[in-house]
């Protein structure tokens, strides 16, 4: 079967100047007209029908033939119905089909374009047009006044399908086009999705273009329980949004529970064991991979670079591993001594919450009266229990507490009992942590992600540690503003801790705010996402 390509492609765009040449993404924009048509498994003759030099020697370098378009079908008048046919009406080969593909549809990929050649000749359509199904509560005007298209108001997803043509390709039989068409009578449309729906017409669309042929296929791997905490899967999360497109999270099933990502919209996928993630990993072929599981072992990480492609980029969360020294970026916003050129560490990369970007700084009181309590999403060390056997005691009756509970928290049922008291608020799986925090004074955390968020709304901390690793976390200690009281500590230090907390002068306290505020750690996700991007 013959199929030839025509990409139209005239020299004089008014709206945007050198339109077809422009380069998006590191390529003219005709490039990708002309590159998905080579790629074709259908497509057997290409040309370029211009009046421009410039395309003419884009199209020979890359091979095809080029039609030197007549001033007369250049005019903006001048239907695309006649530039097709002009550049096909002389050739001397006999084609099944011709199909014509506009330059400005750079974001078109070649297993579209082939999806919608199959269903014309399978189906024995005369015409299929590219289209976008694009359901809209719309109106029209009729006897100079609006009247709506509808006749009743329903959300988008439930509008009947609404199909608008885009500009990415028309597939015709040979015998259909003619100088004044290219439809024929058994019609279709081939609904396209909307990043290939983009017909350059602006200089917006121009820059949507680029920025939809630079996106990352991204994916991340991600693991947390009750021994590793859940500060992994709370920022994989807040990650995951950073990117304009929507990454596919991984996760062990053996290692995590599904409940501990919370009610989320984004791409789970549990997978048994790394073998399997890496069959998938190179089936998908993704340009970024992420990994938030701790440590790596040079093992894995030469297992995962052979799986992805030549140009895919790794990076590493926290990573303490022999891995690490494998992976493109490394962030850690734990630690800051790590070695190696690709490590950035400190609490410049630390991701805070998106809502806690919101609040602004609690207000140093003249006394104490609010304490918060939260020691992570797990607390292995369960000081949860022993803070509540401490302050249930009678010279605390004056003081209020907010304690929030963890999703991987053990025992949570018996914890909740405390609400019971009179001076006491306790809360599991805390959607708006910022708000609870802000109604306190000071508080009571372990030294993970819980004290940076503390200490990006001001409020005077004790912190512990739950563990060997967390009592590397340079961040958090005096010359910050905490006092760290190291790991496990007896109940009576706690409870000393406690005591001088709540009795402290309000200038204490204002100066200790100042040192926690010192530190910018409401940019970091800014930081860490301009570093990938620019891999």
């Amino acid at each position: 079967m013959e199929i030839l390509a025509v990409i139209p492609a005239r020299a004089g765009s008014k709206a945007i100047p050198n339109k077809n040449i422009r380069s998006v993404n590191g390529h003219p924009m005709i490039f990708y007209a002309i590159n998905n048509a080579i790629l074709s498994n259908y497509i057997t003759d290409v040309v370029v029908s211009t009046d421009s030099y410039e395309v003419k020697i884009i199209a020979e370098q890359m091979g095809v033939r080029c039609h030197w378009r007549r001033p007369e079908l250049c005019e903006d008048s001048v239907a695309l119905d006649a530039v097709i046919y002009d550049a096909v009406v002389n050739d001397e080969k006999e084609y099944d089909y011709v199909i014509t593909m506009q330059p400005t549809s750079p974001t078109l990929q070649v297993s579209t374009l082939d999806d919608a050649i199959r269903h014309t000749i399978e189906d024995d359509l005369d015409t299929v047009i590219s289209a976008i199904n694009h359901p809209h509560l719309s109106w029209r005007e009729e006897n100079g006044r609006a009247v709506p298209n509808y006749e009743k108001r329903l959300n988008r997803q439930y509008l009947p399908a609404n199909y608008m043509e885009t500009g990415a390709f028309v597939v015709s039989k040979r015998a259909v086009v003619s100088e004044n068409s290219r439809i024929g009578k058994k019609l279709d449309v081939y609904e396209v999705s909307e990043n290939e729906a983009i017909d350059v017409d602006t200089f917006i669309d121009l820059y949507a273009v680029g920025e939809i042929l630079n996106q990352k296929k991204v994916a991340i791997y991600v693991n947390g329980n009750t021994l590793r905490g859940t500060g992994h899967i709370y920022r994989a999360l807040e990650l995951a949004d950073e990117f304009l497109s929507k990454p596919d999270i991984y996760y062990d099933s053996n290692q995590t529970d599904r409940i501990l990502f919370g009610n989320t919209t984004h791409n789970l996928i549990p997978v048994n064991g790394i073998a399997e993630l890496f069959q998938i990993i190179k089936e998908k072929k993704y340009t970024v991979f992420i990994n938030d599981i701790l440590a790596t072992s040079i093992d894995y990480m030469i297992g995962l670079r052979s799986v992805m492609p030549e140009n895919g980029k790794v990076i590493n969360f926290e990573d303490e591993g022999e891995g690490a020294g494998q992976a493109d970026l490394v962030f850690n916003a734990l630690y800051s001594e790590q070695e190696g050129k690709n490590f950035y560490g400190g609490e410049k990369y630390y991701i805070a919450p998106k809502i806690f970007l919101m609040y602004k700084p609690v207000k140093m009181k003249e006394k104490v009266e609010k304490v918060f309590i939260c020691f992570g999403g797990a607390d292995p060390q369960n000081y949860t229990d022993r803070v509540f056997r401490i302050i249930s005691k009678e010279k605390y009756k004056n003081l209020y507490f907010i304690i929030a509970l963890g999703r991987a928290k053990q025992n949570v049922d018996a914890l909740m009992e405390y609400n019971k008291s009179k001076n006491m608020d306790v809360y599991f799986d805390v959607k708006n942590m910022p708000e609870l925090m802000s109604e306190c004074d000071v508080a009571l955390t372990s030294r993970g992600r819980t004290a940076y968020e503390l200490a990006i709304l001001g409020i005077p901390s004790i912190v512990l540690s739950q563990n060997v690793r967390e009592e590397g976390h340079g961040f958090v200690c005096d010359e910050n503003g905490f006092m760290y009281m190291g790991t496990n500590p007896s109940d009576h230090m706690i409870e000393s801790a406690l005591d001088m907390y709540v009795t402290m002068p309000q200038e204490d306290r204002q100066g200790l705010q100042n040192k926690l505020l010192q530190n910018d750690l409401k940019n970091g996700r800014k930081r860490v996402i301009r570093l990938i991007q620019n891999l």
